[in-house]
């Protein structure tokens, strides 16, 4: 009889996992799905919110609901959508990226990529741990945020930094909050500032967070301010791999420093693989090899799996430590928005 339920055991137990897996697989999808379909919607086009912001907002909701009473039943799916599947999408977003555009923008707008990316993550670092006491993860990830592509951003420096769903949740509704303001902001500051269309495209590309926020800036003032400010911003995106190997490197030997054991070996470098696929996907990009329908399909599986991870990361963020750090995070991001507009500014007007 104990054989038995010793067998009977052996023989459920792939079932559950095998359940838990599909079920939190199939409701991150169900949620990106509806996240997608949202993001279409006038209302949400218009304030240019991203089916990824969406998909997080929605996962958040349903996980601080009574239904995350049942959340031990979808829990392998959705921890296998927050890492497995996010990791995949980033190295998907490669995609939107070819070499070519670098050579289109210049070495100037390829120079204020870098500074604004270096400069925002040092600031946001130094800020965040030292002024508003905030821990290095949560201060990280707003800064990536705010320096590379928003959410996207985000994600892809969580598994880097090992946060905590509810770190990546703040970082990403400062993106939400900063992003949507700089839509607003910047086509009303266009006729004010005296910079050519060019400049003004590379103004926006270089500092505005998400990339469908840079679009939608753009698109408010006319189409050559878009194109130079997508092109820009795709510069920008395509900084995400070496900002991750470069992070990645800094942190290990940060973790060695503060380790009384530590040898004086070199320290142990994590290299999140996934950064350095990215650039591979993007070097294959920019053969243009890829039939043009397998492209945009592969686009579009992208989305869904970042909408997936996001649901998945909202589902397992939980509001009680967020409302436990208070506006400080706030505040950090609100500082670096005002560094990203004027410093900004100052580059750019160099250009033109």
């Amino acid at each position: 009889m104990k054989v038995q339920n010793i067998a009977d055991k052996i023989l459920n137990a792939p079932r559950v996992v095998s359940s838990s897996m599909c079920l939190g697989i199939v409701s991150v999808m169900l949620i990106s799905i509806l996240s997608t379909y949202f993001s279409t919607l006038p209302l949400f086009e218009e304030i240019g919110l991203s089916p990824l912001t969406i998909a997080i907002l929605v996962g958040v909701v349903i996980g601080n609901s009574p239904i995350n009473r049942v959340m031990h039943r979808i829990a392998t799916g959705v921890d296998f959508s927050k890492s497995v599947l996010l990791k995949l999408g980033v190295i998907l977003f490669g995609l939107r990226i070819t070499f070519e555009q670098i050579a289109q923008l210049g070495w100037y707008g390829v120079f204020v990529d870098l500074v604004v990316v270096a400069s925002v993550l040092i600031v946001a670092y130094l800020l965040g741990t030292k002024l508003f006491k905030l821990d290095y993860q949560t201060s990280i990830l707003i800064g990536a945020g705010s320096a590379i592509c928003g959410a996207a951003a985000v994600l892809a420096t969580e598994p880097v930094v090992k946060a905590q769903a509810h770190k990546v949740s703040i970082a990403v509704a400062t993106v939400v909050l900063f992003g949507t303001t700089s839509m607003f902001l910047y086509p009303a500051l266009y006729p004010y500032l005296g910079l050519t269309e060019h400049a003004f495209g590379i103004y926006i590309g270089a500092t505005v967070h998400e990339v469908a926020q840079v679009v939608a800036a753009g698109t408010a003032v006319n189409s050559e301010v878009a194109n130079a400010a997508v092109i820009e911003k795709m510069v920008r995106v395509m900084l995400l791999a070496p900002t991750l190997l470069v992070l990645s490197w800094v942190l290990a030997r940060k973790t060695n420093a503060i380790d009384e054991n530590a040898s004086n070996d070199k320290p142990n470098l994590i290299i999140p693989w996934f950064a350095v696929l990215f650039v591979v996907v993007s070097g294959i990009n920019s053969l243009e090899i890829i039939p043009s329908g397998y492209h945009q399909d592969l686009l579009t599986i992208d989305n869904y799996l970042l909408c997936m991870a996001m649901a998945a990361l909202g589902l397992r963020t939980h509001l009680t430590p967020i409302f436990n750090v208070g506006f400080k995070p706030v505040l950090l991001a609100a500082c670096l928005f005002f560094m990203l507009v004027a410093g900004g500014y100052g580059l750019s007007h160099i250009s033109g």
